[in-house]
């Protein structure tokens, strides 16, 4: 309904600047950014942005399937993305989007393994009625349980969607055989009988909005155009009475994968092959180049520069494309290399392609002057793809939620300036190992011609 699927992230994964201190990195970001924490601990940066009178305004709760530590209680964090628009006892629901609407407000939000982000993107003459609802809403939240349950058949319905592709069954399979103990076992959506048991959840719900929809555990952002001793004036007057505590839980440690292993998954439907490498990767941080040292390793092993493409996709036209899901994290996941095959036959020859690929790194084959082009590419893209108060926001609001801190963007940047060649021949040999290796494949059903498409 209102989900979105988690930006790739700008160009292969980079960052941005906050706190508005005079840094290299800093600098780097063309718009000053200022930071300040209400006595409950809702951090709300402001970023003047030359919009002429339109505002985005970003909203990131650090809650996201990660936190779904609860046996039978996955994809609460997705499911209750969707309660978010329920209204509230002065904001019954549709007031709110009649209200946003009347102003041209574009209005949604998305929930990830580790994060839910909300944002509306509109008119500044609307703001003020906009941080009334919002705060509305994150402190007063409220729907029946009638209401609840409608939802959640609507989110059943949404997984069946999602499943009638390869990816989720994907996803899926590769998370049970990547994961024993830590809670990405399961997806965003969570598991399947879970979700069908939603409707009987109703005061879980409510806990859930208890624990997790405090100011603590929040960081708001407003990018664009407005008076900012307005904004501030607004925000503690309807925020300030926000006074819940982000609840703590244990999330499971995942243990050291010691030996190879392998998923398949047999795809009912016709489509083309698909192969994926996972290994498991530290978790990004603002204190480590770990994220940025997996977003140069995704362009250098398998970007279009990339020996591995130019092979695969060019030459020998062996498969449809390469690539990886890998995003930040904010404890150890996969990293991963994928490729969709154009025929099963060649499977062990794309495979082996990659891994070879992975080794030659691994034994310190480096080419600096492409580590540098990557870098460059990363950095001067990212900041290229802000071209609206919008994706200011939405990255600003990703990379704090992920990394915990105001300034992750641009934390994320200065670490991407930083790695060295050597860093990725050092990481991969470290990580990329045979011992920490999860192999998936997906084979589609034949058809009656003898091929998958």
């Amino acid at each position: 309904m209102r989900r979105l699927l988690p930006l790739l992230l700008l160009v292969l994964g980079t960052a941005l600047p906050a706190l508005a201190q005079k840094s290299a990195a800093t600098q780097s970001f063309p718009y000053t950014l200022q930071t300040d924490k209400l006595p409950n601990g809702l951090t709300v940066v402001r970023v003047p942005y030359p919009s002429q009178g339109i505002v985005a305004y970003v909203t990131v709760v650090r809650v996201g399937s990660r936190n779904e530590v609860e046996a039978g209680k996955t994809g609460f964090a997705h499911f209750f993305e969707h309660m978010m628009f329920k209204g509230t006892k002065r904001h019954p629901e549709g007031e709110r989007e009649r209200i946003l609407g009347t102003f041209g407000f574009d209005d949604n939000a998305f929930t990830t393994d580790d994060i839910t982000l909300y944002y509306s993107y509109g008119p500044t003459a609307g703001l003020p009625q906009l941080i009334d609802i919002e705060a509305d809403r994150f402190r007063n939240l409220e729907y029946s349980e009638p209401s609840f349950r409608t939802e959640a058949l609507a989110v059943l319905g949404e997984y069946h969607k999602n499943a009638a592709a390869p990816y989720l069954k994907m996803e899926e399979t590769l998370n049970a055989a990547a994961f024993t103990k830590h809670t990405y076992r399961h997806t965003t959506l969570g598991f399947y009988d879970d979700i069908k048991a939603m409707p009987e959840a109703y005061q879980y719900s409510r806990d859930f909005f208890e624990r997790w929809y405090t100011p603590d555990n929040a960081m708001l952002f407003i990018v664009g155009d407005f008076d900012d001793a307005q904004v501030m004036k607004l925000v503690r007057e309807h925020y300030g009475p926000w006074n819940r505590k982000t609840s703590t839980i244990t999330v499971p440690t995942e243990p050291a994968q010691t030996q190879p292993r392998t998923a398949h998954v047999d795809w009912p439907q016709p489509t083309q092959p698909r192969q994926v490498l996972a290994w498991h990767t530290p978790a990004a941080s603002a204190n480590t180049a770990d994220s940025a040292l997996q977003t140069v390793l995704v362009a250098y092993l398998v970007g279009p520069t990339s020996p591995a493409y130019k092979q695969l996709v060019l030459e020998k036209q062996l498969v449809e494309a390469i690539g990886s899901d890998y995003s930040e994290h904010r404890d150890p996941h996969l990293f991963t290399l994928t490729a969709t095959l154009k025929d099963e036959k060649d499977r062990e020859r794309v495979r082996l392609a990659l891994l070879q690929e992975v080794s030659r790194l691994a034994a310190g084959k480096v080419d600096a002057a492409r580590v540098k082009a990557i870098q460059d590419n990363a950095r001067y893209g990212a900041l290229m793809a802000l071209q609206t108060p919008r994706e200011v926001g939405i990255q600003l609001g990703w990379y704090a939620g992920i990394l915990g801190t105001p300034d992750g963007f641009q934390r994320q940047l200065a670490n991407l300036a930083k790695v060295t060649p050597a860093q990725l021949s050092d990481f991969t040999k470290r990580y990329l190992k045979a011992t920490n290796l999860t192999q998936l494949s997906l084979t589609p059903k034949v058809d009656a011609a003898g091929g998958t498409k």
